[in-house]
Order: C-alpha cells, then sequence, then structure tokens
C-alpha cells in the first residue's frame, strides 16, 4: 500500500529513494528539532512494549515505592517454615532433681548435718579399731582407757578367725553350788550348763545381747589365760580373773533361783567340758568324742558377791 493510515502507530520510512533522509534535513540527534520527535518515539516504543508485556502476563504492573514510601515496619511474628527452611530441634526436657536435691532447702540442710554427722562418727570409729589392734605407740599409752571404753565390748576383734589354727572345739561352762536355805541347811545343787543356757538365749533372737554371746566365753578365757593347768594364777592378773569369773557365776545362778526362794549361795564350783567339733563326713580325720573336764577347786562365795549379785539383778 502507497498511502498509510493516519491513526497507525506504524513508523513512516524516509523518503529517499535507497531509504536516506532527503537533502537539507538533519538526522533525528543532530538538531534540536529532533529531539521531541525521538523522544517521543522512543517513549511510544517503551509503552508498547510494556503494555505487550502485561497482555502476555495477564498482570497489572505494580508500582515500586521509593525508600521514602517505604511502609512501617511491624514486629516480626511467627512465621510458618518455608519448603526448604531446616526444621527446628525439639525442645530438650530438663532432668527433674533427685535425691536430696528434690527436698527442700530446710530438709536439704538436715540431711547434709546429719551425713556430715556419720561420715565423722565412722572415721572415728575407724580410727579407735586402727588404734586398738595396732601395736602399742604414743598414742595408745596415752589415750589407751580412751581407746578401750569405745571398743569394748560391742566392737571387739577377735583375730582367732584368721589364725592358721581356728578353734575346732566346744567348750562349755557349767557350774553348781552350795546354798543355804531358809531353814539353814546347806544343798548342793546340780551342774547348771551356762553356756547352754546362753546358746538357748540366742537361738531365734535377731539381735541378741553381746553379753549374751561373749561375756561368759571371755570370762573363761581370762581365767584359763591367767592359770595354769593346776589352776594356779599366773602373773598379777590371776586373782582377778578368779574374781571376776565368781561373779559372773553368782550373777547367774541368783538370775536362776538356785536353792530356791531365799537361799543363799555359800561357795560355788565351775567346770568346762570341752567336746571336739566332729569333722565333715568327706575328710579321713579321726578325733575323739569323748568330752574332757576340767573342774575347778570351790571357791567360798563373799557376802559382798551376793549382795552385788542380787542388787545387778534387780536393776536388770
Amino acid at each position: 500500500m502507497d498511502a498509510y493510515d493516519e491513526g497507525s502507530k506504524a513508523r513512516h520510512l524516509p523518503d529517499g529513494p535507497d531509504g536516506s533522509l532527503p537533502e537539507g534535513t538533519a538526522s533525528a540527534g543532530s538538531t534540536p528539532d529532533s529531539t521531541p520527535c525521538a523522544h517521543q518515539e522512543s517513549t511510544h516504543q517503551e509503552s508498547t512494549d510494556q503494555s505487550v508485556g502485561e497482555e502476555s502476563t495477564g498482570q497489572e504492573s505494580v508500582p515500586q515505592h521509593h525508600d521514602s514510601q517505604a511502609p512501617t515496619a511491624q514486629a516480626p511474628g511467627p512465621q510458618a517454615p518455608g519448603p526448604h527452611a531446616p526444621a527446628a530441634d525439639p525442645p530438650v526436657p530438663v532432668p527433674a532433681p533427685t535425691g536430696i536435691a528434690s527436698l527442700p532447702l530446710r530438709s536439704q540442710i538436715v540431711a547434709a548435718l546429719a551425713l556430715a554427722v556419720v561420715a565423722v562418727v565412722a572415721c572415728v570409729h575407724l580410727g579407735m579399731v586402727f588404734l586398738h589392734v595396732a601395736p602399742s605407740n604414743t598414742v595408745t599409752k596415752q589415750h589407751g582407757r580412751a581407746i578401750d571404753e569405745w571398743i569394748y565390748p560391742e566392737f571387739e576383734q577377735n583375730w582367732k578367725l584368721f589364725a592358721p589354727n581356728p578353734l575346732q572345739q566346744n567348750i562349755d561352762v557349767q557350774v553348781r553350788a552350795q546354798v543355804r536355805g531358809t531353814d539353814g541347811g546347806i544343798t548342793e545343787t546340780g551342774w547348771y550348763d551356762l553356756s547352754a543356757l546362753d546358746g538357748a538365749a540366742i537361738d531365734g533372737n535377731l539381735l541378741p545381747s553381746h553379753t549374751q554371746q561373749n561375756e561368759l566365753r571371755r570370762a573363761w578365757d581370762f581365767y584359763i589365760g591367767t592359770h595354769d593347768n593346776d589352776n594356779h594364777p599366773v602373773g598379777l592378773r590371776g586373782d582377778l580373773s578368779q574374781r571376776y569369773l565368781r561373779r559372773i557365776v553368782v550373777l547367774r545362778l541368783d538370775g536362776e533361783g538356785a536353792g530356791g526362794k531365799g537361799a543363799v549361795v555359800e561357795s560355788v564350783q565351775v567346770r568346762s567340758r570341752t567336746t571336739n567339733v566332729p569333722p565333715p563326713k568327706w575328710s579321713e580325720e579321726q578325733v575323739s568324742d569323748t568330752p574332757v573336764l576340767r573342774e575347778l577347786p570351790w571357791w567360798t562365795v563373799p557376802e559382798e558377791d551376793v549382795t552385788d549379785a542380787r542388787t545387778e539383778a534387780s536393776a536388770g
């Protein structure tokens, strides 16, 4: 077509035969007069491109705000994690306090003081036992009485368990007495097996008395260690061991009511009955099962021993 519609937005080509501008016509950017035309064509092209882009995307252009016109920032709130955001670690549970820490403050203080007292007592006890079994030294010479009062009788250490030849005998301590009755007559009692009586008191008792277990046995060992086979005292402690054993048997006879009500013990005789412990059935060892008796002479009982025995019996 040789003619163009005046309302068309198409650009007109130059009128020259080779497409160049006619002489005397300046280029678009050479004269000021051509500047508005070039600007209008550029603006027209940009608006055309923008309209084409809006039509292709189907979206309206969103005006961009300058920094001075930016909306006021709001406090960030909880946002849902994006598809590629790392998952948050689960909260670590705090363990509940246990033991003393779970108690109230006052109870914690009381428990701490109790533990401190127990620790101090345990240390003192271990120290006392060590000094008791240790060889004689400066501390035991100066404080031997305090050490003995702590150890005896409840914490006595008997090392016979660790001897090369442990005890393999049963020793029963027995006693009989001559008593004066209420009518003034003197009668002789039968043998009282004091060791068997102690054994019967201990049997089935969850918390037996230390006296029931060891008093009579220790008294007999004390006597044997300070006397020879003829019952003669050896050393300065012989008479002490005899009086100690005599007091014990008088107290036991009074507790058993020897001679009847109101009878008074005049004299006593002590003996031991020793029997060997039989070996196991698989052993080839042969031992005698005949009891061996050792009788002590008769001892006259002083009035003070009878009075003390009755006083202790009434107090117990």
